[in-house]
């Protein structure tokens, strides 16, 4: 692939290695360290003038420090004269902050995408927004990809009874990404109705739909505290569930997310890589891990080569 050069952010190595070598490319030269007040320095290595400069970073860990590094790399990509500067964020950060909640609530996801046009960014490929609007907070084309087909093709795989399943959201926001999964599943799906009195805690929950003597399949964009989707799990396992599995693109698994997943009722909790799970697997045997870094390589080889992207939004590449 002749005109394009791939560099990793600190956020995730690994998922940069699998993209590149996906791809048959080598990740580009660049080092990146801070200063000793921890002001955040970015030297580019090679030569990018008139490239296709493509930056993986994903918002996760030190979400600031790395938000920061991403756009000192992408300005640095877009004043060193390269042709398009493509920043590739697998889990968008600030992604929950996208409206007004409650008086005088900034909007952060907003801030956050200005900032990544400011800095120089020409195209942003992202997976699973929080909410699928954040595309309209750029004037920039944003190809939000969907972990969906990887999700399915795992149910398909890994869970016997798949056809005798129930594809549950744990609350209503997540209500249109289930119905889509349980109608290509031609299963029946259910919701949790959730009441949050302030951020990160949840009140009570109603289950909506019948799930008893069935496999319930609790699916959601991200999980960080966890205690929504520990939550939903006991409430499906009183409503007569037989074994509950949850899916989740984004684990984010902040905070006692860990030790409460060890603690709940579940037969795996599967995520992908869009953010580093190795130390989270070392303590949680029930984490299983989705590779999506094929879709995200897939995504980057079409936007490069000018080719339709569609495709990707309802198929794994091969």
């Amino acid at each position: 692939m002749p005109n394009i050069v791939l560099f990793s952010g600190s956020s995730h190595q690994d998922l940069s290695q699998r993209v590149a070598d996906r791809l048959g490319l080598e990740l580009g030269k660049v080092v990146t360290k801070k200063f000793s007040n921890q002001e955040t320095s970015v030297e580019i290595g090679e030569s990018v003038r008139g490239e296709d400069v493509y930056i993986i970073q994903s918002g996760c860990g030190e979400i600031n420090d790395n938000l920061m590094e991403l756009l000192i790399m992408i300005n640095a990509c877009k004043i060193a004269s390269s042709s398009r500067v493509t920043a590739v964020i697998p889990c968008f950060p600030y992604a929950r902050q996208d409206k007004k909640d409650k008086s005088r609530a900034p909007i952060s996801a907003k801030l956050v995408a200005n900032m990544l046009s400011v800095a120089g960014a020409d195209h942003i490929i992202t997976m699973d927004l929080h909410a699928s609007q954040i595309q309209g907070f750029f004037d920039i084309p944003v190809d939000n990809l969907y972990a969906e087909p990887a999700v399915l093709q795992w149910i398909r795989e890994n869970i016997a009874e798949w056809r005798n399943c129930i594809i549950v959201s744990p609350d209503a926001g997540g209500a249109k990404r289930v119905t889509s999964i349980a109608d290509r599943l031609n299963v029946e799906f259910a919701l949790i109705h959730k009441e949050r009195k302030k951020a990160n805690e949840v009140d009570r929950m109603v289950l909506v739909g019948d799930v008893k003597g069935r496999v319930a399949i609790l699916v959601d964009d991200m999980a960080d505290t966890c205690g929504t989707i520990c939550h939903a799990a006991d409430k499906l396992l009183s409503a007569g569930a037989t074994k509950v599995y949850a899916i989740l693109t984004h684990g984010i698994f902040s905070g006692p997310a860990i030790s409460r997943i060890n603690n709940a009722a579940f037969e795996a909790v599967v995520v992908t890589n869009t953010i580093p799970q190795e130390d989270k697997m070392k303590h949680c045997a029930k984490i299983q891990v989705i590779d999506i870094s094929m879709i995200l390589a897939e995504a980057i080889r079409r936007t490069h080569n000018g080719e339709s992207v569609s495709y990707l939004f309802s198929h794994v590449p091969l």
